[in-house]
């Protein structure tokens, strides 16, 4: 008779543990004036490049008022402008601003340095084992979507 091994608490450990060495819940990201939903805003705004509030909004799963919210902020900072869209005059269209690229550089600098840093004491093996692990927990997600 098979038993039944119930996965949610070793994947809600994992998920603190993974939270807790990256800072995720830090107030301020990467030692940032940013929290971790801004950073990911000017990044999915970076990648983009010119997009709309409802691309973040499918990329981020956000709330579109928290959205609006946040967007208001940067925008507040002078780290990204809207503009009418060419196409369609009631679309605005988001970009980053020079301030907001230099930004966006420095956040992924930070977290490329975070990344690397706790990859420091772990040999090539084990760098790659720990990759393939994360590339088949994202895979076994995407079955579902």
């Amino acid at each position: 008779m098979a038993t039944t091994i119930n996965p949610i608490p070793d994947i809600r450990a994992f998920n603190r543990f993974y939270t807790d060495i990256i800072g995720l819940l830090d107030k301020h990201l990467l030692n940032s004036a940013y929290s971790l939903a801004e950073a990911r805003i000017i990044y999915e705004i970076y990648i983009g490049g010119n997009v709309q509030a409802s691309q973040i909004m499918t990329a981020m799963n956000i709330d579109k008022s928290y959205l609006s919210r946040l967007l208001k902020k940067l925008e507040k900072e002078k780290l990204i402008i809207k503009k009418p869209s060419g196409h369609d005059a009631r679309a605005m269209l988001i970009s980053l601003t020079k301030n907001g690229l230099k930004e966006f550089d420095t956040l992924n600098k930070a977290s490329d340095e975070q990344i690397g840093k706790l990859l420091t004491n772990l040999n090539n093996t084990d760098q790659q084992e720990l990759v393939s692990h994360m590339n088949s927990i994202m895979n076994i997600f995407k079955k579902q979507q």
